[in-house]
């Protein structure tokens, strides 16, 4: 396998795709390699490229989760998601732009089974264990998004710049089709460059996880306050993050009958928060 170091942007997205992968901070892209996940020919490191930093309501996406955790002018839900994503080694390598980019801890897709995000025709977790998988979305893949970052990016109303276009967060993701198994709507030589963040009236991440610390999200509930309105991003509840207006969006949830306790659990987070953000 070999290794790029580009200098520029343009250099660094002339040298992806055709079976060469970006790589940042590596606490992804690293893991899914050694397994053979990730097929790769070429690795293209983008920390040259990509920016760093906090300007104001923007964030760089080569900025470490360690660095975004500790700075005062983030919005308080993206610190407390970047406080609970990962370890204190994995948060200092780990960039914003590649936690976006994380791919689902789903045990059948890790281990390779051919399922429907493997191009199968099968949702292993439908049938076999799935107490981790998702309530909403969960056909014809049942797998959860596990991103905390992402949630709380969601709810805050973030929009992201790309090095073709600028788009709202939300259409960063998309359910899989027969088409298209993709769970990002990105072509393979778009990258992520900032993401412009605005500060709210008040914000918060609340999670529910296995380990009291450094664990993915059983469900993961993000709520910001704007102008009075309050918006919410859950994880763990879905292929992709997931966005609703208030509990009662909860009765539309379809879970399976091992992922029944996420309903409840994610009721007592999203009331939690929304107190939390309307300061009751």
């Amino acid at each position: 396998m070999q290794l790029l170091r580009p200098d520029t942007l343009p250099e660094a997205v002339a040298a992806l795709g055709n079976g060469n992968v970006g790589i940042a901070g590596g606490t992804e892209v690293v893991p899914l390699t050694r397994d053979r996940i990730l097929e790769a020919t070429t690795l293209v490191d983008l920390s040259r490229a990509v920016p760093r930093g906090i300007d104001g309501t923007r964030i760089g996406a080569g900025t470490t989760l360690g660095e975004l955790e500790g700075a005062p002018e983030i919005p308080d839900a993206l610190r407390e998601a970047c406080r609970l994503a990962a370890s204190p080694q994995l948060r200092a390598m780990g960039t914003i732009g590649g936690n976006l980019r994380q791919a689902t801890r789903c045990w059948y897709w890790r281990l390779k089974y051919p399922c429907y995000l493997h191009g199968g025709d099968v949702c292993h977790a439908r049938e076999g264990e799935h107490r981790e998988h998702a309530i909403f979305a969960n056909e014809p893949c049942a797998s959860a998004h596990p991103s905390d970052v992402a949630a709380a990016l969601l709810a805050l109303g973030t929009h992201v710049v790309t090095s073709k276009r600028e788009l709202p967060l939300a259409e960063l993701y998309r359910l899989p089709t027969d088409d298209d198994r993709d769970l990002v709507a990105l072509a393979p030589d778009e990258l992520i460059l900032e993401l412009d963040v605005p500060r709210p009236e008040a914000s918060v991440y609340l999670k529910a996880m296995d380990r009291r610390r450094w664990a993915f999200p059983i469900v993961g509930v993000a709520a910001a306050r704007t102008d009075g309105e309050v918006r919410f991003g859950l994880a763990g509840v879905a292929p992709i993050p997931w966005s609703v207006s208030g509990e009662g969006d909860l009765d539309a949830a379809t879970p399976l009958p091992g992922t029944v306790y996420k309903v409840e659990l994610a009721r007592t987070l999203v009331r939690r928060a929304r107190a939390a953000v309307d300061g009751g």
